[in-house]
């Protein structure tokens, strides 16, 4: 057994500790292991070395969070301590994709959602296809206000082929923007956790980000810039075509989709799978799938997409025995 006292100087001790002591009887139920006390401004830990040196890890980068955002919160430390099951060494702040308001951490919460990360920081273009819920997008929009916070890129891209599933937005009020936004709200969402309200109408007064339709990127070059077409399931082979041709120097581009909820008219088909179907030897591509399993909203969500992903490959079952019986007579 090995002892390590941690002295907490200038630390305000009732926050960082939580109420009842809650944040570090988090540690200590996540390290089994050893035995961690902590009396007045100073945390005693016994234990193995190994496991020592990962608490003394967690306690640092609490502090860090502590410092940078002025309180600590059960579920801060939770965010910290656990990525799905994923052991500490792995889910340290590497893993961290941006620093969110109030104190949020953003990082992959599933193994494909790290994989979305990881292909990102390796392609310059990168296809995220998967169902609703999965957090493509708003993974996607993490890596971008990261890119931009890094100054790796100078603006980011958000856009949408305006295709209305099942409404018209012809009939709706206001005009073309005004149209728009609903339609574009979960990007709004997702870009709200993670830059101040202020900062983001700066950057969108400034066109640092820019959020429009998919029409709006004709004829343009998209360089120094992190580029995000999302519901690409609802192009056509034209208009993915035009937009994957945008991509200027330093630009990177994350295409999300899902094949499964295409909006478009019958018989159309969707320039997302002709896209995945021609560039499927082209190096330099990544292309990660996720899928139920990856879904992060309410539990009933991955319910939903199981029966409908069984009722689906039902269809597909019967209509390739309809097809066999069709071709031996």
């Amino acid at each position: 057994m090995v002892e390590k006292v941690i002295t907490l100087e200038n630390v305000p001790l009732a926050e960082f500790l939580g109420q009842a002591n809650e944040n570090i009887k988090q540690i200590a139920l996540a390290f089994p292991q050893s035995k961690i006390i902590s009396r007045g401004n100073e945390i005693r830990i016994k234990g193995g070395a190994p496991e020592i040196l990962r608490i003394n890890d967690v306690l640092n980068l609490l502090l860090e969070h502590l410092e940078r955002f002025g309180h600590l919160t059960p579920e801060n430390v939770k965010d910290y301590l656990d990525v799905e099951g994923v052991p500490f060494e792995e889910a340290n702040r590497d893993q961290v994709i941006v620093f969110g308001n109030k104190g949020l951490v953003i990082k992959p919460k599933s193994p494909n959602q790290r994989k979305l990360v990881e292909s990102a920081m390796n392609n310059d273009l990168v296809f995220a296809l998967g169902p609703a819920g999965t957090g493509k997008t708003y993974i996607a929009v993490a890596l971008a206000v990261r890119a931009l916070k890094n100054r790796e890129v100078k603006r980011i891209i958000i856009t949408r082929p305006a295709v209305e599933a099942g409404e018209n937005l012809g009939f709706l009020p206001g005009d073309l923007q005004e149209k728009l936004d609903p339609y574009l709200r979960p990007i709004y969402d997702a870009l709200a956790d993670m830059v101040p309200s202020e900062k983001l109408k700066f950057y969108q007064e400034t066109r640092v980000i820019e959020i429009a339709p998919l029409a709006y990127m004709r004829g343009r070059t998209l360089h120094d810039a992190f580029v995000l077409l999302d519901e690409a399931q609802n192009t056509t082979n034209e208009q993915i075509k035009m937009f994957l041709t945008r991509m200027g120097p330093n630009s990177k581009v994350i295409i999300t989709g899902d094949q499964t909820q295409v909006d478009l008219p019958v018989r159309q088909k969707s320039g997302l799978s002709e896209a995945l179907k021609i560039l499927k030897n082209v190096k330099g591509i990544g292309v990660v799938n996720l899928s139920g399993k990856d879904v992060i909203r309410h539990k009933l969500v991955k319910s939903i997409i199981e029966a409908y992903e069984k009722d689906q490959a039902e269809k597909d079952r019967i209509k390739n025995e309809t097809g066999s019986r069709k071709s031996s007579s």
